[in-house]
């Protein structure tokens, strides 16, 4: 970590980042790739490619438990992971940090595990209409299970979610608030401090889903409150598979294991079984320990790049490119919040988002169209999908021009 610290220091300007990301260095369709679809994955660093590999290579082993020093080794690589995520994101501990496959398995498990057990028939479960089906589907499940109520806190036409009506919505019956940090749809930044203190107020519990929010801005779980905030890796910069649930440790102590196995257990018998100590009861079976490795790797990439001159360069980057967006005639901005992150969701008048991006992917430019997981904020809209363009740290405004040409040119070859 010196190492790279060193290394990243010596490296004023953040375009210099760019290089550590050897997919960038290809041609798609014989054109230079420009990749702006951060929000769907991130691209990987080579430090965190070369962790992976060299685990793989060196170190590769089953954990805990293991005598062997293999096993020694792969163990203290998944636990640094955990301390190194517990460090970003300040928890009060490592056992606050839970390894899961990804932010998807992060909400289900607090739907199953935390609320399941305590939600009777017409208790309600209170998300707002930006969410991601990840963010809405395991509440519908839950709501089936349990012939609770499912309440959907309204969004505006600019893509922000209406807070007092949010706030009205909060009463006695609502057994948890779960919304997002971010948009992944339309970039919009919900104000979760204040949204956290007025449902903690009703003693009601908050789980923040965080996928697009942690690879953009500092992010302190104990200071802004959360009672759960989940994230995945593949959108800061490390592997598929692998995501984090942070829960304050009085809930997740209280919590049953969500699934049964290897490694969430201390003892075994035909007569009941005793489980392991957190955060070690919600990680049954093999863990993705490569993931891990490439996990706390991409952590302290960013760590040591630091997230203040990220966000400023990405702030900078998204102004530019609503800014040219704008210029374009016939192009319709779809979420324009007062704060935003670096997405922007647009359309073209009279061509489908999906022909922009084949004809963007001609070009070498790689968007993300559809519906972005997202029908709800959609159907608000009265659309079927977006074309969509989300940045990360490697960016820079040659991208930006480079999308702004091919969006010409796509117009050009339409006629419009």
């Amino acid at each position: 970590m010196n190492n790279l610290k060193t290394q990243n220091n010596a490296r004023k300007n953040i375009n210099a980042y760019r290089n550590d990301f050897r997919s960038l260095d290809q041609k798609i369709n014989n054109h230079p790739l420009v990749y702006l679809d951060t929000a769907a994955s991130s691209q990987a660093p080579m430090v965190v490619i070369d962790e992976i590999s060299r685990y793989l290579k060196e170190d590769h082993a089953n954990v805990h438990r293991g005598i062997h020093t293999l096993s020694h080794r792969a163990t203290n690589i998944y636990e640094n992971a955990r301390k190194h995520i517990s460090t970003f994101i300040n928890s009060a501990t490592t056992d606050e940090i839970v390894f899961t496959r990804g932010t998807t398995e992060s909400i289900n498990l607090v739907a199953q595990s935390f609320c399941r057990p305590n939600i009777k028939p017409g208790d309600k479960i209170l998300i707002t209409h930006l969410e991601h089906h990840s963010n809405i589907v395991p509440w519908q499940l839950l709501c089936d299970q349990t012939n609770a109520k499912l309440v959907i806190a309204p969004m505006n036409k600019e893509g922000e979610i209406e807070i007092e009506k949010l706030i009205d919505l909060l009463d006695e019956k609502v057994r948890i608030l779960s919304i997002a940090h971010v948009s992944n749809a339309l970039g919009s930044i919900l104000p979760i401090n204040q949204i956290i203190k007025k449902a903690h107020q009703l003693n009601i519990p908050v789980l923040i889903d965080g996928a697009q929010a942690i690879p953009h801005t500092k992010i302190d779980v104990q200071k802004i409150d959360a009672d759960f905030y989940v994230f995945s890796s593949h959108k800061m910069y490390g592997p598929t598979g692998i995501g984090v649930l942070y829960g304050k440790e009085a809930l997740l102590e209280k919590m049953p294991p969500y699934q049964g196995g290897g490694d969430m257990i201390l003892e075994v018998r035909f007569s009941g079984t005793t489980f392991n100590k957190l955060p070690f009861k919600f990680e049954a079976g093999t863990p993705n320990i490569s993931g891990a490795a490439g996990f706390g790797k991409a952590v302290e990439y960013v760590c040591d790049i630091g997230l203040d001159k990220i966000q400023a360069h990405e702030e900078k980057l998204h102004s530019y490119l609503v800014n040219n967006l704008k210029k374009i005639e016939g192009i319709s901005l779809i979420g324009t919040a007062t704060k935003k992150s670096c997405l922007q969701s647009f359309l073209i008048k009279d061509i489908h988002p999906h022909d922009v991006g084949s004809i963007l992917d001609n070009e070498g430019v790689a968007i993300r169209t559809g519906h972005h997981c997202a029908m709800p904020v959609m159907d608000f809209y009265g659309i079927s999908g977006t074309a969509r363009a989300s940045l990360g740290l490697y960016n820079n405004e040659d991208d930006i021009d480079r999308l702004i040409a091919a969006i010409r040119k796509t117009k050009k070859i339409f006629k419009i």
